[in-house]
């Protein structure tokens, strides 16, 4: 994650970001993370990169499209409970790349970073091409580079620019 100041048109907004101020349209949670920033219709595949289904017993709220002077409509997810390893939110960069990851304790805001699109990742996606060396009983771990609108296998060079939910291995 790379760290920011907030001194952009969030500085102000609190936790979970641009809510307005006659309203809070979810509700502050005690300790956990609020991804928000996320591109309007974006929830679902945040939830399904961190595992979040309707078997989960976390509590988990939801904004989708929400306005957003930022991006227009936004979505925003709330975790009690959990905060996220670095490769779920670098995989979360993938789906959501003007994300921001707070940091709740207490209700208040502790920490506030931006995703950053890392150039690589290596073990958290599969690779869908059935020949790629990863996908057999070597000992290889997949790695992927980051592209503009989708990730590329290094080893065979498979491209994925859909549903990349669907190879999730975090």
């Amino acid at each position: 994650m790379n760290e920011y100041d907030g001194s952009e048109d969030d500085a102000d907004e609190g936790e979970g970001g641009e809510e307005s101020a006659h309203e809070l349209r979810i509700s502050k949670i005690h300790n956990g993370t609020v991804i928000d920033h996320i591109a309007g219709g974006h929830a679902p595949d945040v939830l399904a990169i961190l595992g979040i289904d309707s078997a989960t017993d976390e509590v988990v709220s939801i904004g989708m499209n929400v306005p957003s002077d930022r991006l227009g409509h936004k979505d925003v997810v709330k975790i009690e409970g959990r905060e996220l390893s670095q490769d779920e939110v670098e995989v979360i960069s993938l789906v959501a790349p003007a994300a921001s990851i707070n940091i709740i304790r207490e209700y208040d805001v502790i920490e506030k970073n931006r995703v950053e699109r890392p150039s690589t990742v290596e073990g958290v996606l599969s690779c869908p091409n059935r020949n790629c060396i990863t996908t057999e009983d070597e000992p290889v771990a997949t790695r992927f580079e980051v592209l503009d609108d989708g990730v590329r296998c290094l080893y065979c060079g498979t491209i994925i620019r859909r549903r990349l939910t669907d190879h999730i291995d975090v």
